[in-house]
């Protein structure tokens, strides 16, 4: 009990250093894109989103193996075995190493040719365009080899390294777009913009290097073949390729089927979605971040029970926090988008409201998710669930091909991410014992009528008062209450209500 205790208060502890982290993040990056949008201008907005998503499209193999490093460092310090986790962290950065190598000749080859023969960029910014694509490569190639280190910070949970680090991370950023709007100089802003970001990214990359280098004592290359590792790491990477590719395709992927059939004005619009849902969506993130390690090394000492616990507790608070930030933001989305932009590109509306919704169904399969990789049982599960989420890629295209709006890309994701998270669910409990009806009633029924009960009286309000300032502000205040009374008294357990209002009297007494 006392261990579960202590974990409970590590979660809170990390949670707060990352939202502090987050506040600062979201407020400087919602007026960053402002500033970037108005300074590149709709169509070298869309560039940017476009030419450095498709980059990250390469991330696919990388991203399978970032999970395969958390896990396996994470499972280590959870057994406590410090030689095995140096086995671990080493296998892993030569891995990196190599595939470094591998992705730089795939995207010399095969990227560069996309960029300038299938995507649908104006003649005259074809240069500029192949600047970014460059400068997203080189961001790309520093941000592999800084994976296991960034893993190792996770599995320690250190996330004061990362709040710290975040916030200078994005103070860096808010110099360079000030630099672009107000520089008097002459030159190609979305050339030096991407430029700038580079030189930022690599230089927090090397801070993070030196602080595992310094912290973490099996931070340390060691040039050895480990057979055993290799196989482990190799395997599980194998298979979770499945699903980082299934991943990638559902959201850069899209974004470059958007581009093919519409134009770069359309890759501006879901990029204003994603930096509105970037911002929503880091709050649960955030508290996932810290959670995520509890749940593998729980399961790691054999603690099925905390796990279970921690995997349903997760899964209904990050999608209350969720929820009590994006009901006034789905509901007053055009004053917001005008206060914020003045004037947004077309399909900005419709695209902020409906990632919004995907996420809040995303959010609930997360502790799933780590709780699936805990086991290291992955192979039939992405299978299944890659092969389900796969199917975002083809019956976008359908929809596109058919004529129907862009909004379809998103429904047609929502659809599948239902399904997905009923998948996964299913297979949890195969793979960790977790209770079926327990998690459908204590999570999704539980976050479904808490959603109803607090989006109501506020819907009410939007429908019957005229648009502006003043139902913004009724709509805004309406929400935070109806949401956390639905959240307190309907949600909340009786002891998580007693926490709640226990740690809001001593607010209060202070």
């Amino acid at each position: 009990m006392q261990d579960h205790s202590e974990n409970t208060k590590r979660i809170a502890k990390n949670t707060l250093m990352l939202y502090g982290r987050m506040l600062f993040s979201m407020v400087v990056s919602l007026y960053t894109s402002r500033v970037v949008l108005n300074t590149l201008g709709v169509v070298d907005y869309g560039i940017y989103g476009v030419v450095g998503g498709f980059v990250s499209m390469f991330s696919l193999i990388s991203s399978s193996l970032s999970s395969a490093v958390s896990r396996f460092l994470t499972f280590e310090l959870g057994r406590g075995d410090k030689e095995r986790l140096g086995k671990a962290f080493s296998t892993s950065l030569l891995i990196h190493i190599v595939l470094a190598i591998l992705v730089l000749i795939l995207a010399e080859t095969v990227g560069v040719w996309f960029v300038n023969n299938k995507m649908t960029i104006p003649a005259d910014r074809l240069y500029a365009a192949n600047w970014v694509f460059q400068a997203s490569i080189l961001s790309f190639m520093f941000g592999l080899f800084s994976v296991p280190y960034n893993a190792s910070i996770v599995s320690h949970e250190k996330m004061s390294a990362f709040a710290y680090i975040g916030i200078l991370d994005t103070t860096l950023r808010l110099f360079v777009v000030l630099f672009i709007a107000d520089s008097s100089w002459k030159f190609d802003k979305l050339i030096v913009y991407s430029m700038l970001l580079v030189v930022v990214s690599i230089s927090l990359q090397c801070i993070y290097l030196i602080y595992c280098r310094k912290h973490f004592e099996e931070c340390r290359l060691r040039v050895s073949f480990d057979k055993e590792f290799w196989k482990e790491i190799s395997a599980f990477s194998l298979w979770n390729f499945i699903g980082c590719t299934a991943g990638i395709l559902k959201d850069q992927g899209v974004n470059v089927l958007l581009n093919i059939f519409n134009g770069p004005v359309l890759n501006a619009a879901r990029g204003v979605a994603g930096s509105v849902n970037g911002a929503v969506t880091g709050f649960a993130k955030n508290f996932m971040a810290a959670l995520n390690p509890q749940i593998t090394k729980s399961f790691a000492s054999g603690d099925l029970e905390y796990a279970h616990f921690l995997v349903e507790r997760g899964s209904r608070f990050s999608y209350y926090i969720l929820m009590f930030i994006a009901i006034p933001i789905i509901l007053e989305t055009d004053f917001i988008l005008k206060i914020w932009l003045n004037e947004y590109p077309a399909h900005s509306l419709h695209f902020v409201r409906l990632v919004l919704i995907l996420s809040l169904i995303d959010i609930i399969s997360n502790t799933l998710i780590t709780l699936q990789n805990a086991t290291g049982q992955i192979r039939n599960y992405q299978l299944v669930v890659g092969s389900i989420l796969l199917l975002n890629f083809p019956f976008s295209y359908l929809c596109l091909m058919s004529g129907l709006e862009p909004e379809s890309t998103y429904i047609v994701a929502i659809a599948v991410a239902t399904i997905c998270m009923m998948a996964r669910l299913w297979f949890v409990r195969k793979t960790a014992a977790l209770s079926l009806k327990g998690f459908m009633r204590n999570v999704v029924l539980n976050v479904l009528i808490v959603n109803a009960f607090a989006i109501v009286l506020p819907f009410i309000i939007h429908i019957i008062m005229p648009d502006g300032a003043v139902r913004f502000v009724v709509v805004g205040i309406t929400s935070v209450v109806t949401s956390g009374a639905s959240i307190l008294f309907i949600g909340c357990d009786k002891k998580e209500r007693d926490f709640i209002m226990k740690k809001i009297f001593s607010i209060k007494k202070k």
